[in-house]
């Protein structure tokens, strides 16, 4: 059975994408081909990597990359955006794409204040996305 091919996508690619990117590739690996990508890519974020330490998951094989290398490269099954500005400012028709969802989670790399209250609010949209992730997979996967 074919894999099914999702790609994240965020505008910088540097936190709650790359999140979900790695929550569904060790969640359910075997079942999805999983991707992200960002409208204007910086770089993964270090709190994103120091969150994701922290629930196991190293983010070392991921990297920050820009939605034109798979636009009109690879066919998704899902297109899910994980940000409102994703979602309005990417292309209204997307080759390939069968699904699209949208599912918005707040920037954590925008907070604001002390770095252990910046830690803090990156936990809290980590732990959502990854309470999101489980009910999508069980949503989708093939039985």
């Amino acid at each position: 059975m074919d894999k099914i091919k999702v790609l994240f996508l965020c505008t910088g690619n540097s936190a709650r994408s790359q999140m979900a990117e790695a929550f569904l590739r060790s969640r359910a690996g075997d079942r999805f081909e999983v991707y992200s990508a960002g409208l204007h890519p910086q770089g993964i974020h270090p709190l994103t990597r120091a969150v994701m330490r922290e629930k196991g998951l190293d983010l070392e094989d991921q990297s920050s990359k820009s939605l034109t290398e798979y636009l009109g490269r690879v066919h998704f099954s899902y297109l899910i955006t994980v940000c409102d500005r994703a979602r309005e400012e990417c292309p209204a028709v997307f080759p390939g794409v069968n699904h699209h969802i949208h599912m918005p989670f707040d920037d954590p790399a925008a907070a604001e204040g002390s770095p252990e209250e910046k830690m803090e609010i990156f936990r809290e949209v980590r732990d959502r996305i990854e309470v999101w992730i489980q009910d999508w997979i069980e949503e989708v996967s093939p039985r």
